[in-house]
């Protein structure tokens, strides 16, 4: 596991690269869908970059939970909550502006009412806001504490929240296995590159106190 790792880290750039451009060919490859046509490769990939993101959070969150109850670990678990976080601040800032151009070409319009849309919003400012702060309290606990409650609120307000003109789930509910196919063949990727993002991310404590 460590070789593999290892290897991970030196070949970061052309690994990351290979798995963006196949992200990109296996999205314009994705199968049409009558109302949508072309409009719906964005839609796919949107909703795999989303989930992404939350996978991210949630991880962190998990990792600063781990931090708490493996206090022998708390500084590895304290670490690895916090590139999990960096990771997820990527996809939502970058899933944000990608979200009204998908609302643009598919709605005609961008709804700035959508409650799903506003607390994405409000989110997106939060985590950057925590993200500032634990570069400047580099603390085991306040990491882990900051990513736990920061997890706990996003999950909890996105599962009580009411859609207006956001569809539930608007794969899953395709009647297509193709579609649902080259869904989670763009999830799959996205994934993998949440995980060459945390751990480009990914900074030993006992690496840093020696620099």
């Amino acid at each position: 596991m460590t070789a593999v790792l290892k290897f991970a880290r030196r070949r970061r750039v052309p690994l990351i690269t290979a798995n963006l451009l196949l992200l990109l060919v296996i999205t314009l490859v994705s199968p049409l869908e009558q109302t949508l046509g072309w409009r719906v490769r964005a839609v796919y990939f949107h909703g795999a970059w989303v989930w992404t993101g939350l996978a991210a959070y949630g991880l962190a969150a998990l990792a600063g939970l781990a931090a708490f109850v493996w206090a022998k670990r708390r500084a590895f678990w304290a670490d690895v909550s916090l590139a999990l976080g960096r990771a997820g601040l990527f996809f939502w800032l970058t899933y944000l502006p990608m979200s009204l151009w998908v609302q643009q070409i598919n709605w005609g319009g961008i709804y700035w009412d959508e409650p799903r849309w506003k607390a994405a919003l409000a989110f997106g400012v939060a985590s950057i806001l925590i993200q500032i702060a634990l570069v400047l309290f580099d603390f085991p606990l306040i990491t882990s504490s900051a990513n736990l409650v920061f997890g706990g609120a996003l999950f909890g307000t996105l599962a009580n929240i009411q859609n207006v003109m956001h569809p539930e789930s608007p794969i899953f509910s395709s009647g297509s296995t193709l579609i649902k196919v080259f869904f989670l063949a763009l999830l799959i990727l996205s994934l993998l590159f949440l995980g060459q993002l945390g751990l480009a991310f990914y900074r030993p404590r006992q690496t840093q106190s020696k620099k």
